[in-house]
């Protein structure tokens, strides 16, 4: 049986004919609009999310009201707010889509009923796993041990074709400087 969208998802592991048959029906297809919220901080996380198409940008508001960009979102990436989906805690996270955008959402149940049904559904899912807590540890180090410029770099090389489809003031905010540094890095990587 050939589903072009779980060979998307799940490539490179192969799946029997059988297996497509179980993953297929757990998925469900989502189309959003570029400004619609996918999820909103205080609300249930019951989902994870692959991003088939568009570009979804993760961020936390704190108690003063600033805006704090965690994690984009751009096609063959997962997300949710995983601390919530994990926990079964509230979100802490807004996601929001910053171009129209095609996802297919799994829940956390059906997730759980795969890894007892797919041995190497839960594989898959424990290397991207893996992928994301290095990622996580290497932006953090980043963000407490580089200055501007370089956190910048390390941005264009991790999100390369994101760059011109995302507002400036939402990679000043992933980065953690103004707008004005950031177009001050920009001319001098330019210059």
């Amino acid at each position: 049986m050939k589903n072009p969208f779980l060979q998307e998802i799940f490539d490179p592991t192969i799946f029997s004919s059988e297996e497509l048959k179980i993953l297929g029906p757990k998925f469900k297809k989502i189309t959003l609009k570029k400004g619609d919220v996918l999820l909103r901080s205080g609300e249930k996380v019951s989902y994870t999310h692959y991003v088939h198409i568009g570009c979804l940008r993760c961020y936390f508001i704190d108690e003063f009201g600033k805006d704090h960009t965690l994690q984009f979102a751009i096609k063959d990436w997962w997300i949710s707010d995983y601390t919530a989906f994990f926990s079964g805690t509230k979100a802490m996270m807004n996601i929001e889509c910053i171009k129209d955008t095609t996802l297919y959402r799994l829940s956390r149940k059906n997730m759980e009923q795969l890894y007892l049904d797919i041995p190497a559904f839960e594989t898959f899912f424990r290397k991207k796993l893996e992928k994301r807590m290095e990622a996580f540890h290497r932006r953090t180090l980043n963000n407490l041990a580089f200055p501007a410029k370089d956190r910048y770099l390390s941005f264009v090389k991790t999100y390369p074709r994101i760059e011109q489809q995302v507002k400036n003031y939402h990679i000043a905010s992933y980065l953690g400087i103004t707008t004005e540094s950031l177009s001050r890095i920009r001319k001098e990587i330019a210059q």
